[in-house]
């Protein structure tokens, strides 16, 4: 018996928890990512340079929130000379 009342709370609390997961809103409205969290913008990809010199203008702070780095590839040259690192 004390088996049985032990699996019927133990299943009763799973589905509480459970619960509480299951919605989304589901409204269609979208949220607008905050700031610090948008991916790099397409003008600092348009050649190693510039993807340099928007790299070196990021700020050294280990608090802020991450870069998103989805499908970005840093661009590469064959011909331009490697830029020097700071």
């Amino acid at each position: 018996m004390t088996k049985t009342k032990f699996q019927v709370t133990l299943m009763a609390a799973a589905v509480a928890l459970l619960t509480g997961c299951g919605g989304g809103g589901g409204n269609g409205d979208t949220v607008e990512a905050p700031a610090g969290t948008q991916g790099v913008p397409a003008s600092a990809t348009a050649s190693p340079k510039a993807f340099s010199t928007y790299v070196a203008s990021l700020p050294a702070d280990d608090r802020a929130e991450p870069l998103d780095l989805d499908g970005v590839m840093p661009p590469t040259s064959e011909t331009a000379e490697p830029e020097e690192s700071v």
